[in-house]
C-alpha cells in the first residue's frame, strides 16, 4: 500500500475514534447501503464515518474549500456548494437519507433548506444545538449577554450561527412544513440520551443538542 493511501486510512480510524455524539447518533439512524448526500459536510468525518460502519453510498456538499479538500483525501465523493443556494439543482427523491447536522443555524434560510432536503430526500436528518437549554437560559438571564458554551463556543460577533432555534422552534419548523418526525433524539450535558417519550418542553431545557429524523 502506498504512503498515501496508508495516510489516509490511518486519518479515516482516527476520525472514527473522535465522532461527535451527534454524529455517532446519526450513523446509528442510517440503514446500511442507503444512498446519503451529507449537506454541509465539513471535513467528511461523518460520511467517512457512514461509508465504513453501514458501507452507505455517499455523496457530499460544503460550502469551504479547505472543507472538500480535507473530504477529498479521504477519498469521499465531495462537491463545493452552499445549501442555500444549490440544493434546487438536486432531483426529487434523489437520495434516501439528506443529512444536515451541526448547520442549519448557520444558513440564511433555514425553512426554505429543510424543505428542499425533504424534497430531495426520502428522509431528512437534521441535528443541531438547542438554543433553549437551561444553562443558556441562565447565562443570559445572569450576565445579560451571549453565551459562549461547549456547543457554541463563538462569541456572538464572530459566530457562524445567524439563526439560533430551540428544540421547540425546529419543531414548530417542521410542523409548519407539514414534515412528520419520524424519530428523535436529544442529548444532554453528559451526552446520554433522551427517549422520545420525554415531552418537547422537557427536551428543550435539558437537550443541549437535538438529532432529528424527519420525512414528508
Amino acid at each position: 500500500m502506498a504512503v498515501a493511501e496508508l495516510n489516509a486510512e490511518a486519518a479515516r480510524a482516527g476520525a472514527t475514534a473522535t465522532a461527535r455524539v451527534d454524529l455517532e447518533l446519526i450513523a446509528d439512524l442510517v440503514p446500511r447501503g442507503a444512498r446519503v448526500l451529507d449537506v454541509g459536510c465539513g471535513d467528511g468525518l461523518l460520511l467517512s464515518l457512514l461509508e465504513q460502519r453501514r458501507g452507505v453510498d455517499g455523496r457530499g456538499i460544503e460550502l469551504s474549500q479547505e472543507g472538500v479538500n480535507e473530504c477529498v483525501a479521504r477519498g469521499l465523493s465531495v462537491i463545493q456548494g452552499d445549501a442555500d443556494r444549490d440544493l434546487v439543482h438536486y432531483p426529487d427523491d434523489a437520495f434516501d437519507y439528506v443529512i444536515l447536522s451541526q448547520t442549519i443555524q448557520a444558513t440564511r434560510n433555514p425553512k426554505t433548506v429543510l424543505a428542499e432536503l425533504l424534497r430531495i430526500g426520502e428522509r431528512a436528518i437534521v441535528s443541531f444545538p438547542n438554543f433553549g437549554h437551561w444553562s443558556i437560559r441562565l447565562s443570559l438571564l445572569a450576565r445579560g449577554r451571549m453565551p459562549v458554551t461547549a456547543n457554541l463556543q463563538h462569541a456572538w460577533y464572530e459566530t457562524p450561527n445567524i439563526h439560533f432555534c430551540t428544540i421547540r422552534d425546529f419543531v414548530g419548523l417542521a410542523e409548519e412544513l407539514g414534515a412528520t418526525v419520524e424519530n428523535a433524539v436529544a442529548i444532554n450535558a453528559t451526552g446520554q440520551k433522551m427517549g422520545m417519550q420525554m415531552p418537547w418542553a422537557f427536551w428543550n431545557l435539558f437537550g443541549q443538542q437535538a438529532v432529528f429524523v424527519l420525512r414528508r
